[in-house]
């Protein structure tokens, strides 16, 4: 069985999630994000893009409703004991299904939450969920019960997340190392997954962030590759990746002489980065780190160059995205507390000179000071 987490880590989550459960006065909860199956009882699969749900009772039953092509997968990677199998066929309806086992379970009639903020609960199977409990139960959102309990990371997760932080390091350094005029981004990709790959990591939730030229100033993946000029930039975004946990780190990186431009924006990159280190503290909120960083950044003029929100958490994240939460946006009023690992990056994009300059790095929140995981040199690159 590939189960990464001790027997009594399991239990402890398993403890808090029916206290939390008790304190949200929850008969049952339906669990729908693959991060949250994985936290419970570490089921691991990305089969999440079809109907499953977990079903956790107030009295401490778990049973997982899936398809066949993830029973082995259920057995292997989990401690799942109960699995049951909705089977494919156009007259398929496992959301009556589950809510024949919520009802075999002693739910009917009860309070059962539901994660409805999952990409594991597509708007249309929302709907036949909520059809097929019609007068069965009553469905509530509670989609960030096991979010909030992820959140804080046990030394058992800290330990894969400092993993996760030297296979982002490693990363880092085999595109620095390849980056000059006439690489071509793909070379570079290449080696950053390497990387990663051979120090034991993972596929990341989400595509690696890379782009030059213009194209230095988009925040996301695109298709297609381009060969640097001798003065060139180049954005990228990346995570180490282990066990799913993720460490993200992001750059830009100068070829050749750098554009004034560059030299100014990256200072107040590293200034206002510094300013929102200082305000990780537990006591402090999601909003007053971008509060710092909107302070640090509309201080050196670069209000028109900055986004609306500067980070966010990072844990064990499937697909489509490796952020979590919270993010660090105006008036967030989540509290940060010891324990919660927390990416913050600055990004700058100016697209009047078409200059990008992005900083960012992986922190732990503790009793004091954070703990930067990753990249312990801010310097700007130039290569």
């Amino acid at each position: 069985m590939a189960l990464h987490f001790s027997p009594a880590e399991f239990a402890r989550r398993k403890e808090s999630l029916l206290a939390a459960m008790e304190r949200e006065k929850l008969d049952g909860l339906l669990l729908f994000q693959q991060e949250s199956m994985y936290w419970l009882t570490g089921y691991d699969t990305f089969g999440f893009c079809f109907f499953q749900s977990l079903l956790v009772t107030a009295g401490g039953d778990i049973v997982l409703l899936t398809r066949s092509a993830d029973l082995r997968q259920a057995e292997l990677t989990s401690n799942i004991e109960d699995i049951r199998i909705w089977r494919d066929g156009r007259d398929a309806d496992p959301a009556g299904e589950l809510g024949a086992i919520a009802a075999e379970k002693g739910l009917a009639g009860k309070r059962i939450g539901v994660e409805y903020e999952s990409y594991g609960l597509v708007a249309a199977n929302g709907r036949r969920l909520d059809a097929a409990f019609d007068g069965l139960a009553q469905l509530t959102d509670a989609s960030l019960v096991v979010t909030r309990l992820r959140a804080v990371k046990s030394q058992e997760e800290l330990a894969y997340v400092r993993r996760a932080a030297v296979l982002a390091d490693e990363a880092d350094r085999a595109a620095i190392a390849l980056t000059r005029a006439g690489a071509d981004e793909g070379e570079i990709l290449a080696a950053q997954h390497a990387a990663i790959f051979r120090g034991g990591g993972d596929y990341p939730a989400n595509e690696f962030i890379i782009g030059s030229g213009r194209e230095a100033l988009l925040c996301r993946y695109k298709s297609g590759r381009r060969v640097l000029d001798p003065r060139d930039q180049l954005t990228l975004e990346f995570a180490g990746v282990y066990r799913h946990y993720h460490v993200a780190a992001m750059r830009t990186l100068v070829i050749g002489d750098p554009r004034p431009e560059h030299l100014t924006y990256h200072r107040a990159a590293q200034e206002a980065l510094l300013a929102c280190e200082a305000a990780m503290r537990p006591g402090k909120t999601a909003g007053d780190v971008f509060t710092a960083h909107a302070k640090a950044l509309d201080a050196a003029g670069l209000a028109g160059h900055r986004l609306n929100a500067c980070g966010y958490s990072l844990g064990a994240k499937f697909t489509p995205s490796w952020m979590d939460w919270p993010m660090f946006y105006e008036d967030n009023d989540w509290p940060l507390v010891p324990g919660m690992v927390m990416f913050a990056h600055m990004i700058l994009m100016d697209s009047q000179s078409g200059t990008a300059m992005c900083l960012g790095r992986t922190y732990l929140v503790t009793e004091g000071a954070p703990d930067a995981l990753n990249l312990s040199s801010l310097d700007l690159v130039l290569c």
